[in-house]
């Protein structure tokens, strides 16, 4: 099934939602949402693909037309795309993309983001926004800073896609290894090398 939307382009949402499964692979209890008007609203956006248009959930700015998500994943994910659906009224008009920056602040949105879009009104959630793959890989957390020119923003959906793989956690191991075996170390006692061996 295909939409227009504000882009003058038609999208079909049959191939489309088959890869905006990433919202399983979301810590979604140590989601934040700084600047939320009602806490733990943010973490409400992250919808299945067919729940995208389900405009009950949704989250609103606070005070300003700003929002901050700071979203972990529960592994490493190569992110491809993201689709957001705003309110007709007070959509955001762009949004910044940060990768691996837990608990980003409002102070930090001024440093320089691994990519940014200006956003279109789109209601239907068709309009897919192309992250670069070789700046998306390998993110463990991604923060995404959302600005409107309204008093406030609104936002039912936030989808991404993208590819997930569990994280390799490795601990710090400590080995010595030796050139040539130091005799100080080892023991010639012939008595306790027959010791040892029985």
């Amino acid at each position: 099934m295909g939409h227009r939307c504000n882009c003058g382009n038609t999208h079909d949402t049959t191939e489309l939602g088959i890869g905006y499964n990433l919202y399983e692979k979301i810590d979604k209890d140590r989601i934040e949402c700084l600047n939320e008007h009602e806490e733990g609203s943010g973490s409400k956006v992250f919808k299945t693909w067919e729940e995208r248009l389900n405009r009950s959930d949704y989250v609103k700015s606070d005070i300003d037309a700003e929002l901050l998500f700071n979203i972990p994943f529960t592994g490493d994910v190569k992110l491809k795309g993201l689709i957001v659906i705003g309110n007709e009224e007070c959509s955001p008009t762009s949004v910044k993309l940060y990768k691996n920056r837990p608990h980003m602040l409002f102070d930090q949105v001024d440093i320089s983001p691994d990519q940014e879009h200006e956003l279109i009104i789109d209601s239907h959630g068709v309009h897919e926004y192309p992250l670069r793959p070789v700046k998306f890989s390998s993110v463990q957390h991604l923060s995404l800073y959302f600005t409107g020119n309204t008093e406030q923003i609104e936002i039912y959906y936030i989808g991404l896609k993208g590819e997930w793989a569990p994280s390799h956690k490795h601990g710090v191991t400590i080995c010595t290894y030796e050139a040539r075996p130091l005799i100080s170390d080892h023991s010639t006692d012939f008595n306790e090398i027959s010791r040892v061996i029985k």
